[in-house]
């Protein structure tokens, strides 16, 4: 597994982090995925997740591998672009790069696993399938939640300096606000069209009148705020292995 002490290998980039110093926005390069290539690694994928915070819906990890040339003008962390932007960019990075997948981890799987290891299994399930098995995995942060089989290079802030990651990040965020917009008709009063799972004060209301639904994940600590419905909270997973995440 990669270090996850603040090293060369971890520590964002000089150019993202001259560009922060300036107040820019960083334009992500292709440096790290070139120096992974220069030690053997002929294909690089990039990796980001979404939903880690949310109190429903899934973690959704984006598995993606830029094509060399330059990447859609704009493109940055999902983050720093507006929904109808990065609506855009997804759709502009589609077309774009070599190759993409997603995986997911659900709300049940999160509960039984917790959240290192359920980011584990979105991820792998994103990286498998990939038609181009990579030989070297960028990971956005410092910790490394894959470890092996994956050859695993983590760097912070990866999703402001690296061209795959940033792919990565917006297509994953994409994807996933895509799948809570869709659950928007059949819960209506959750705002999961706006809020995409996380707390929200329509979110917070909703729950304390009608409780979770099967979409929210019921080992997380809100449900202790909730006199009518804490009961069924769950007991974490043991945290044993469990790495820190934030």
């Amino acid at each position: 597994m990669a270090e996850t002490a603040e090293t060369p290998s971890t520590r964002p980039s000089p150019a993202a982090s001259t560009a922060a110093a300036a107040g820019e926005v960083p334009v992500p390069t292709y440096d790290l995925e070139r120096e992974l290539q220069a030690g053997g690694a002929d294909c690089v994928a990039g990796v980001d997740e979404v939903g880690r915070g949310a109190w429903a819906g899934p973690v959704v990890v984006c598995a993606a591998i830029a094509d060399g040339t330059g990447p859609p003008e704009g493109l940055t962390d999902s983050k720093r672009l507006t929904p109808q932007r990065r609506t855009g960019m997804a759709e502009a990075l589609r077309g774009w790069v070599r190759d993409h997948a997603v995986g997911s981890a659900w709300p049940g799987e999160i509960d039984e696993l917790g959240m290192t290891r359920a980011l584990r299994l979105a991820a792998t399930r994103a990286l498998e399938s990939l038609a181009l098995r990579p030989d070297a995995v960028i990971l956005d942060g410092k910790h490394d939640f894959l470890g092996a089989p994956w050859s695993v290079r983590t760097r912070i802030q990866a999703d402001l300096s690296c061209v795959a990651v940033a792919s990565a990040s917006v297509l994953a965020k994409v994807h996933r606000d895509s799948y809570m917009a869709g659950l928007h008709p059949a819960f209506p009063d959750y705002g999961f069209d706006t809020c995409v799972g996380y707390p929200s004060p329509a979110h917070r209301a909703a729950l304390a009148e009608h409780g979770p639904t099967p979409h929210h994940r019921m080992t997380w600590s809100y449900l202790d705020a909730l006199p009518k419905w804490r009961h069924l909270r769950k007991p974490r997973p043991d945290p044993g292995g469990q790495i820190p995440l934030l």
